[in-house]
């Protein structure tokens, strides 16, 4: 069994649950960013995920954090933590985009991952007069882009003539400086994202779902074709630990109002969906809050519950937790001190905790 990592959602475009919520000030600042990214790295978690979004997705007049450039920022910053940048293939030309990543690594000395998102959202595209090309073939090209970029990453020669892209003898350096080549993570849970995942990932992304519906998921990924090493798989979950289970219940119930406040923007957010896109379909199943699943993962109750059912999620085959918290830094402290204890982790140093803001 892999060791058990944790990571957090940066507030790229601001609280995750609810952007009325007086405990949490809507904030996508580069400069909240920041200090999160670095208080998570000096509590002990273990990665962070920078989504991408060129415009808000839910709020079109406030701030969204810039992924590529914010994540080259964090990781000049930072020394351990492991700075994932998401990427829609659409938006960069796979050579453009392998250099990116490579001068990330470079950067980071080898800290640096990509994750492979299918686009839902067709107003970013259709606005700024980019194609916004069928569910399947998204994926398709998808593929073909992943497949160019991967080499790309190794320092390998690339030849290619596909049905979007030619790539004619190109090599990109430096690469390979700190290990073969940045680790790739690939999100959604359509059939073609699921064989993409297995065939060319390193690390599938899940969506919070209760855990018998992650175990088959899982199950169903394990058996699909894959050359090399095994599938490791993450989880997004939105977490709500408390001394007791009532008290957590309480902090859900309060979310659970304040999200209701945002029922126009999220209504607005879905008339731009794509409905073909999975996860959209598997959130309607559950109550919940947070996105990409949030709350319906289970991950609400006493310290020891939601160790125990990390536990059993570790044990379904679940490696990496892509955390979210609300208030984040107030409660990726907490998470820290009362549940990285009951997993076996580290809990962080008690003046980190107490001086901070």
């Amino acid at each position: 069994m892999s060791f058990i990592r944790f990571g957090i959602w940066a507030p790229v475009h601001g609280p995750r649950a609810a952007a009325q919520d007086p405990a949490e000030p809507y904030d996508a600042s580069w400069e909240h960013n920041r200090a999160t990214v670095l208080e998570a790295e000096a509590l002990g978690y273990d990665s962070t995920l920078v989504a991408q979004h060129t415009a808000n997705p839910r709020f079109a007049e406030r701030d969204q954090l810039e992924a590529w450039a914010s994540s080259a920022a964090l990781a000049a910053l930072t020394s351990r933590i492991e700075i994932i940048a998401a990427i829609k293939p659409a938006l960069y030309h796979p050579v453009v985009l392998a250099k990116m990543a490579l001068q990330i690594e470079e950067i980071s000395r080898g800290r640096f991952a990509l994750n492979l998102v299918n686009a839902w959202n067709r107003a970013e595209f259709e606005r700024a007069g980019l194609p916004f090309l069928e569910h399947d073939e998204r994926y398709a090209y998808g593929a073909e882009w992943l497949w160019i970029v991967e080499r790309l990453l190794r320092g390998e020669t690339v030849d290619h003539r596909g049905r979007h892209f030619t790539v004619e003898g190109y090599r990109l350096a430096p690469a390979g400086r700190f290990r073969p080549r940045p680790r790739i993570y690939l999100g959604g849970e359509s059939e073609p994202a699921r064989d993409l995942a297995a065939a060319q990932s390193d690390v599938w992304f899940i969506n919070g779902q209760p855990l018998p519906a992650v175990a088959t998921l899982i199950q169903d990924a394990k058996a699909r074709p894959r050359r090399g090493a095994g599938l490791r798989f993450g989880l997004a979950a939105f977490v709500i630990a408390r001394e007791t289970e009532a008290e957590a219940q309480a902090e859900h119930r309060r979310l659970v109002a304040l999200a209701e406040l945002d029922r126009p923007d999220k209504a607005a957010q879905r008339a731009h969906a794509d409905s073909k896109v999975v996860m959209l379909q598997t959130m309607a199943k559950h109550a919940f809050v947070g996105t990409n699943g949030g709350t319906a993962a289970g991950l609400v109750g006493s310290y020891d519950q939601v160790a125990e059912r990390i536990w059993a999620f570790h044990q379904a085959g679940v490696e990496l937790f892509m955390l979210q918290f609300q208030p984040l830094r107030a409660e990726m402290r907490r998470f820290a001190e009362e549940v990285f204890p009951r997993v076996g982790r580290a809990a962080p140093l008690a003046p980190l905790l107490s001086g901070a803001k």
